[in-house]
């Protein structure tokens, strides 16, 4: 039957205003519907990052692979010895191997007797950090988890036999409160699809199709990560890689599509300038805030993110020094990453452990100062340049960071502007408030306590919580 004149078709029926505004809001209904993301830069960049990560502040890094295997000089290892042949590392395997050794011969060595995610897990939640980020897949290709698109190169087909990946998801879900996160290379150094690519110029997009991207969805689609820190472009663009279509499906449709982080490497020219937050170097600390969020991925091991077996106490960052670098990177806004290698045994050696446990020490007594704060109007004070400043405005706290203890027991803030009668200044760990003087011209004078090493609430640096400061 054809349609009648509008006129003669009855009016829908209306309905009430109440159960209209119900209606709206329901799951599912357009107004509850989450932004959808196009696949190009302007729209991806525009994506809020989810509230936790700024909140979280303290990540681990865990950088696992074969490369833990020769456990010698880095985790670049195979590309030292066999792209740039460096002396020390052909003469390390002259040395040390026998003739016709390929690094592939490394896959069965690679036995992680001792692997146990569980203790991994106390160890991690032990260090205060609230996410872990495991190398899925470093340049070499080697991937620990059993990866369909990589036949035979995998840690459940070859070594140890086991799905790390999906071990570890289930220990630091199961048995801690961190969020947990994936590495993973986009590019493999010797991979004959790349390098067929890499010579048209990346014309030819063979690897990108049938390895990366791939393997890249099966990553999401099965553990579930709430951290995904690209690495390793190769030099090709991020049209190459897809970088914009796969992230848009991934802030759109994936499983994590409302918790997922993502960083800055989705392709030559992206560091720094498009993704989710800014890493713009390996150990990147500005010392300065910035205008978008940050990460400083850095290594207890100063010469190498992998375990080294050659390494001595002195390549080691001390405590003190890891302490300082949260306090900076926290209080100019970043999130502090930090790097562990454990061993081809599977084990974390007791100098990464130690560090750890000390963190997770530190920030029982300080992390009121560190998790969940804004940076302040100042991040390191003008006149003490010891002293680093974290907020939370809710709340009318400010934290002062002191990396010194001074001898004389008198702690100058050149920046906090006090209000009469109304701010208070209290050390976190110690019960009782600190005396506190104007300074001239400008700032204030805190009283610290005289305690004993035994009644000192930590080692390493301290915090001062002020109310009612501007």
């Amino acid at each position: 039957m054809a349609p009648g004149p509008a006129s003669a078709r009855p009016a829908p029926p209306r309905l009430p205003p109440l159960l209209l505004l119900l209606l709206l809001w329901l799951p599912g209904s357009p107004a509850r519907r989450a932004p959808r993301y196009d696949p190009d830069w302007k729209s991806l960049d525009a994506r809020p990052l989810p509230a936790w990560f700024d909140q979280a502040k303290f990540g681990i890094f865990i950088h696992w692979g074969l490369f833990a295997v020769p456990a010698f000089g880095s985790e670049w290892f195979w590309w030292y010895w066999q792209k740039e042949k460096r002396p020390q590392f052909v003469d390390f395997m002259n040395n040390n191997y026998p003739p016709g050794f390929n690094y592939e011969d490394f896959g069965p060595q690679f036995t992680a007797q001792f692997f146990d995610a569980n203790q991994w897990a106390e160890i991690l939640q032990a260090s205060g950090a609230k996410y872990v980020v495991l190398t899925s897949k470093h340049h070499e290709g080697f991937t620990l988890w059993g990866s369909k698109y990589s036949w035979n190169w995998n840690a459940v087909d070859v070594g140890l036999k086991r799905d790390v990946v999906r071990e570890l998801e289930m220990a630091i879900r199961n048995r801690t409160d961190l969020r947990f996160g994936l590495y993973y290379s986009l590019f493999e150094w010797f991979h004959p699809f790349f390098l067929q690519d890499q010579s048209t110029s990346f014309y030819q997009r063979q690897f990108p199709l049938s390895k990366a991207l791939p393997e890249l969805y099966e990553l999401v689609n099965r553990y579930r990560p709430d951290v995904l820190w690209a690495d390793g472009d190769g030099g090709a663009p991020d049209k190459y890689w897809d970088s914009t279509g796969f992230l848009a499906w991934l802030y759109n449709e994936s499983p994590v599509r409302d918790t997922v982080i993502t960083n800055d490497r989705w392709g030559a020219g992206c560091i720094c300038k498009h993704g989710g937050y800014y890493t713009c170097s390996d150990r990147y600390n500005p010392g300065h805030l910035l205008p978008h969020k940050w990460e400083n991925c850095m290594t207890i091991d100063k010469l190498s993110w992998g375990y080294r077996k050659e390494a001595w106490i002195g390549d080691y960052l001390t405590i003190e020094e890891l302490v300082k670098q949260l306090v900076e990177t926290v209080a100019c806004g970043g999130n502090l990453l930090m790097n562990i290698g454990p061993t081809s045994g599977g084990s974390i050696s007791v100098i990464f452990e130690e560090r750890l446990r000390q963190m997770g020490s530190w920030l029982k007594v300080n992390g009121k100062a560190i998790y969940e704060t804004n940076p302040w109007r100042a991040q390191n004070d003008t006149v003490n340049p010891d002293v680093w400043y974290t907020s939370k405005p809710k709340e009318k706290l400010v934290y002062a960071l002191f990396l010194k203890w001074p001898i004389s027991g008198q702690l100058f803030l050149g920046q906090p502007k006090p209000s009469k009668g109304e701010t208070e200044v209290n050390l976190l760990g110690y019960e009782k408030p600190l005396n506190w003087t104007l300074a001239k011209p400008s700032g204030i004078m805190v009283e610290l306590p005289q305690l004993s090493f035994d009644q000192i609430p930590c080692e390493w640096g301290w915090a001062l919580a002020l109310t009612n400061i501007s």
